[in-house]
């Protein structure tokens, strides 16, 4: 006698009661739906108390958006794949949504073709995105790498190697033993980008490395 696999679980979220019912009925034959919610706090306390194999939820809901559930579990540490199912076309919300730690993202009116697809690249591991927004977020990706670039050039490879030090939280010292120069040298190389760069205080050169992607806050 052979045993059927366990099928996948599947948490909904969206504040939409038929939208609901008819991802429902698209994933029945699939997987296994347990629940369905219709705001971000419960879509948290659901997830917690679930432990689904993936979450389809909404960005736009009330109590909490779906991505800043996401990102509360997440602080929780509790990490579950998360395909977002949106009626959002701007690849902002697709970048925000990858970038925060989301396995999929969606347009609803693709669901029926698209979101078994996004799930079971996110059981697998993998990350989908809907091929109406991929090149548009490539593109954006690719300006914002762009801008950073040309904010940068002023900086030798030696001052962008200090100041991702710097930022990183390192001191004089610990910049001149990890790059085999004198901290005396580390100082000068730190004042010598506040000045290219029109920064007046070693917290404004560390917000410029931040917001320009030298280093990660």
């Amino acid at each position: 006698m052979t045993s059927s696999t366990p099928r996948s679980r599947i948490l909904i979220a969206d504040d939409h009661a038929l939208l609901c019912e008819a991802l429902a009925t698209l994933l029945a034959p699939e997987f296994e739906v347990l629940e369905t919610v219709s705001d971000g706090r419960a879509l948290v306390e659901a997830a917690l108390r679930l432990r689904p194999d993936v979450i389809v939820a909404d960005i736009t809901m009330p109590e909490l958006n779906g991505i800043d559930a996401m990102v509360e579990l997440i602080d929780q540490g509790q990490r579950f794949p998360v395909v977002f199912l949106t009626m959002h076309r701007d690849p902002a919300f697709a970048r925000r949504a990858l970038e925060a730690g989301a396995s999929g993202f969606v347009l609803k009116h693709s669901a029926s073709l698209e979101l078994v697809t996004a799930i079971r690249a996110a059981l697998d591991g993998k990350t989908y995105l809907t091929p109406q927004l991929a090149g548009e977020v490539l593109e954006s990706m690719k300006r914002e790498r762009h801008d950073v670039d040309a904010a940068v050039a002023p900086l030798t490879p030696r001052q962008r190697e200090v100041l991702q030090l710097l930022a990183g939280g390192a001191s004089a010292k610990e910049i001149g033993v990890r790059l085999s120069i004198s901290p005396r040298t580390a100082e000068f190389h730190k004042y010598q980008m506040m000045q290219t760069l029109g920064l007046k205080t070693s917290a404004d050169l560390i917000h410029f490395a931040i917001k320009h992607g030298i280093v990660d806050l």
